[in-house]
């Protein structure tokens, strides 16, 4: 499901015009991108939360000259882990 499906999806659901669903999806990725850029956390009860997590910096091996070393640096990745509801969920489908 890409963005318009689900924003689509959500038009039906709650009874709202495609342009407002498209409105609350937009609004939905730039409040959890703000909160990660600055530090803080998302969470949504029985769905899951997201977090901002600094990967270290480490030495690769340059894939263009695999007896080169390079040094990656830190960097910082989203993450999500799931809600019980959300596993529970999925672990009923079958």
């Amino acid at each position: 499901m890409n963005k318009a499906a689900l924003a689509d999806a959500i038009a039906t659901k709650v009874g709202a015009s495609k342009k407002e669903a498209e409105a609350m999806v937009e609004a939905f990725v730039d409040i959890v991108t703000f909160e990660l850029k600055n530090g803080g956390e998302v969470n949504i009860a029985g769905f899951g939360a997201f977090s901002a997590k600094t990967r270290a910096g480490r030495v690769g091996v340059n894939p263009q000259k695999p007896s080169e070393k390079i040094q990656i640096p830190p960097v910082t990745v989203p993450k999500f882990k799931a809600g019980k509801g959300l596993k529970d969920a999925l672990k009923n489908r079958a």
